[in-house]
């Protein structure tokens, strides 16, 4: 059990951070709300994953899961949704004044320049004579 949630939160992180780092600003929000739920699963994994044991202590209970986590994890969630739903209003009200949705605010990205460029050359290479029209 300890290694498919290891493996998970390492996915949720690993993806999280892959989308952080895009050009636009939704798949950065994705990025966001990612990472946040791979470190909420990691917190929750910090009080041990037992089943079957009681969060609160009795006097005869030798096996317990520590509650801590579970509310740290529970503040989280709801930490992340207020984050989220902020950065979505900020994105829209970005994606309005600008005009597109990059986070540098820029018009075109590298590679969206570079097929404008082709583009464009094409369309002047479709203009020029060649032999059989003189």
């Amino acid at each position: 059990m300890e290694w498919l949630i290891s493996l998970v939160i390492g996915v949720l992180t690993a993806s999280g951070v892959y989308l952080t780092l895009r050009m636009r600003t939704f798949p950065v929000v994705l990025g966001l709300t990612l990472l946040a739920y791979g470190v909420n699963l990691f917190l929750f994994a910090m009080g041990r994953l037992t089943i079957g044991h009681p969060s609160v202590i009795d006097a005869a209970a030798t096996a317990y899961s520590d509650p801590l986590p579970q509310a740290l994890v529970l503040t989280a969630i709801v930490i992340a949704f207020g984050m989220t739903a902020y950065v979505i209003v900020l994105a829209l009200k970005a994606r309005g004044e600008l005009g597109n949705d990059h986070v540098d605010g820029l018009e075109l990205s590298a590679d969206e320049m570079s097929l404008q460029e082709e583009k464009e050359l094409l369309a002047n290479s479709a203009n020029l004579p060649t032999k059989e029209t003189k």
